[in-house]
């Protein structure tokens, strides 16, 4: 174990991330100044960064990214998943260039620091991605300080003392507060994100936002699906009153066991009224509480946009995004719900269904287009499977 008092920083270092330990790695601090805790984690993407950045599932971690050129077509308006970042800070091997795109905005190190995120640059991170394989992801403090006034001693008794994911509800506080009617297209190019303009013949989703990306919901649109997005707490009452023909279970950040405190009741009893149900990542997962099976932290997790996910069914292999640090515990499946898909990392559970109810889920995220279009088939599987209005 390093002793945090006898470290000295390196001349010129102006950011660090430091371990609970008390070991701590430097480098060049860029965007906000400042320091942040949580856990850290790391994604495999070559691109996409400003959408992983505004991912909600991404509250409460440090994202360490292993594709070294990171920042370079700068930012824009139109790449994002959410209306902030909600990823602590990141980590990156080369220094944020001038952008080289002719959609870029801003440049990534500006965007970091008008949105209070912290960035380090200037490190191994594939060095970092095979410690955390190798030992787990880890509890640190990301710090940015341009005079490297780092007190070591005091950022690894905060990392330290940091009580990790496991056990924390963070959907509660990424969730909008209001039930809201959706109203963007799919992004074009040239055209930015067109209105939705869906009549009231469309079937009518009721999707739940425990930290929902918004291409989800455009891409619930495109499918042909009216949608309306409630909150987290939302309750089963509040979820019948929209008179949705099925519901959307999203995804969103931290255990979903403590997440599951009030949504699994509200899901079972949706599946008990016999509603339609489509739930990703963590949808996926509060899905499978709701069934009684368990859900169980991951040693690293799955983050990246190349992970091959096998379809069980007939052995189609897609190539899929994904973004999880706990997973459903495939060998507590009850008998009435089969797996449908699973991973060809490590042969976690990836997909459910039931089979005596139209519910199912998955693990990944078919809006995220990394195959590009392995996936998109979800949504119109889901949608035109939905037959019409549940009566309140």
């Amino acid at each position: 174990m390093a002793d945090a008092k006898t470290l000295i920083v390196p001349k010129g270092a102006t950011g660090v991330v430091v371990f609970a330990d008390g070991s701590a790695v430097f480098g060049r601090g860029f965007g906000a100044v400042g320091e942040a805790v949580g856990e850290l984690c790391f994604n495999t993407s070559i691109t996409g960064y400003q959408e992983i950045m505004t991912d909600p599932s991404y509250a409460g971690q440090i994202i360490n990214f292993t594709f070294p050129h990171i920042g370079n077509v700068g930012t824009n308006d139109e790449d994002v998943e959410a209306d902030n970042p909600y990823a602590l800070g990141c980590i990156v091997r080369q220094d944020v260039t001038e952008p080289s795109n002719f959609r870029n905005v801003a440049p990534f190190d500006e965007w970091m620091a008008a949105h209070g995120r912290v960035g380090l640059s200037g490190v191994d991170t594939r060095a970092l991605t095979r410690m955390i394989r190798e030992k787990g992801a880890p509890n640190v403090v990301i710090a940015h300080d341009p005079d490297g006034g780092f007190d070591i001693a005091a950022l690894a008794a905060r990392a330290a003392s940091w009580p990790g994911l496991e056990g924390m509800d963070l959907a509660i506080e990424v969730t909008g507060k209001e039930s809201r009617l959706w109203k963007d297209g799919v992004w074009k190019l040239g055209f930015g994100y067109g209105l939705n303009e869906a009549g009231e013949e469309r079937p009518h989703v009721v999707a739940i936002d425990y930290g929902a990306k918004n291409n989800i919901f455009r891409n619930l649109v495109k499918a042909g699906a009216r949608v309306t997005v409630l909150p987290a707490t939302a309750t089963y009452e509040q979820v019948i009153e929209q008179k949705p023909d099925g519901v959307f279970l999203s995804n969103g950040p931290g255990d979903p066991a403590a997440t599951g405190e009030y949504a699994v009741p509200v899901i079972a009893a949706l599946m008990e009224a016999d509603m339609p149900i489509f739930g990703i990542c963590l949808g996926h997962q509060l899905l499978g509480l709701a069934v009684g099976a368990k859900t169980i932290k991951m040693h690293q997790g799955h983050r990246g946009a190349n992970h091959p996910v096998k379809r069980l069914s007939d052995g189609l292999v897609e190539i899929t995004s994904m973004n999880h640090g706990f997973a459903v515990d495939a060998d507590t499946l009850p008998a009435n719900v089969r797996a449908t898909h699973v991973s060809l990392f490590d042969g976690s559970n990836c997909g459910i269904e039931l089979t005596n109810k139209n519910a199912f889920s998955v693990q990944y995220h078919p809006e995220a287009s990394p195959g590009p279009q392995d996936s998109f088939y979800l949504f119109k599987r889901f949608v035109e499977g939905l037959k019409g209005p549940v009566a309140a």
